[in-house]
């Protein structure tokens, strides 16, 4: 289970995420990924259930679920569900942060890539 983590790379704080996905490309990634692992011998089973909307910290966001004979083949083919449907799948992840000045920002985020999103937002002219 993926859940939404409360920290940016850079350390601000995550406020929220939010999940897009061209829905039928996505499933079809998913369910290619889990086909190919479960003709892995000692793999019964793969499941991937990736939900879209909007996420507070500490949220759900995806369900990987592998079943097998025996542990080893599970953690490894679970390892490569994860890996693999962060490449393949187009899901795409807004995250909402504010930093400890209060500077509110978005970015585009996805394996080893951070776009700022949109302009910088200073939240203490509110107050």
């Amino acid at each position: 289970m993926g859940v939404v983590r409360g920290e940016a790379p850079d350390g601000s704080r995550v406020e929220r995420l939010e999940l897009e996905a061209y829905e039928e490309e996505a499933e079809k990634a998913l369910e290619t990924i889990c086909r190919d692992l479960m003709g892995r011998e000692g793999v019964v089973d793969v499941r991937i259930h990736h939900l879209v909307g909007e996420f507070k910290v500490g949220e759900d966001l995806v369900y990987v679920v592998v079943a097998g004979s025996h542990r080893d083949e599970v953690f490894s083919s679970l390892r490569e569900a994860v890996e693999r449907y962060k490449r393949e799948a187009l899901i795409f992840k807004r995250e909402f942060t504010v930093d400890e000045k209060g500077v509110r920002r978005s970015f585009w985020v996805g394996e080893g890539t951070r776009i700022a999103a949109d302009d910088v937002e200073d939240s203490s002219r509110d107050a």
